[in-house]
């Protein structure tokens, strides 16, 4: 896992540690020294600690001005034994959510497994974006049917053309509009 670095290309447009804004402002990166780990499984020194043993992250972009930001996990996203959600809800969303986040895209495709707890840290998240979203993308098949069969996923919106977005190709604000384009089509569609 060492080599799995989080996505790079839109550093020239924004690094959390360089955003006042951001949960992650001011700290400081090694390139040589790899301290976290998943497990017994070292993890590339660019990825954020969340306060998780299991999962961490990247925030790769946020636009406060539209509302939204992205963020990269990697790892086992585990609420059974280390309530990884509260983790994240705490020490992150929260603090996204103060700054006037209210659209999350949620990059899962390095999330090897989900293990749930309950559901009240996701209902806690979803209604506190009351005119916002959340978006889980590029989530393996198996995570996302772990995310349905305990009744998560009626919290965001996944699965379809979500699953398969070739997001790398785009900047982050054509993948914003591309991804806020299917989440309305599929608000409007429900109603």
């Amino acid at each position: 896992m060492y080599n799995l670095e989080p996505y790079y290309v839109w550093r020239n447009q924004y690094t959390a540690e360089d955003d006042p804004r951001s949960p992650f402002y001011g700290r400081e990166y090694s390139e040589f020294e790899f301290s976290d780990r998943i497990y017994n499984h070292y993890i590339h020194p660019q990825w954020d600690n969340l306060g998780s043993s299991t999962l961490f992250m990247k925030l790769l972009f946020a636009e406060y001005h539209e509302g939204y930001c992205i963020i990269e996990l990697i790892g086992e996203w585990n609420d059974t034994l280390y309530n990884d959600i509260m983790i994240f809800k705490r020490n992150i969303i929260d603090h996204l959510i103060d700054e006037g986040i209210n659209k999350f895209i949620i990059i899962g495709e390095n999330v090897l497994n989900f293990h749930s707890s309950d559901d009240s840290y996701y209902e806690e998240w979803f209604e506190d974006i009351e005119e916002g979203w959340i978006c889980m993308l590029n989530f393996r098949e198996h995570v996302l049917e772990d995310f349905a069969q305990e009744n998560i996923d009626q919290y965001f919106v996944s699965g379809g053309k979500l699953n398969e977005y070739a997001w790398r190709t785009s900047q982050p604000q054509q993948l914003y509009k591309k991804i806020e384009d299917q989440v309305y089509r599929r608000l409007n569609t429900a109603f």
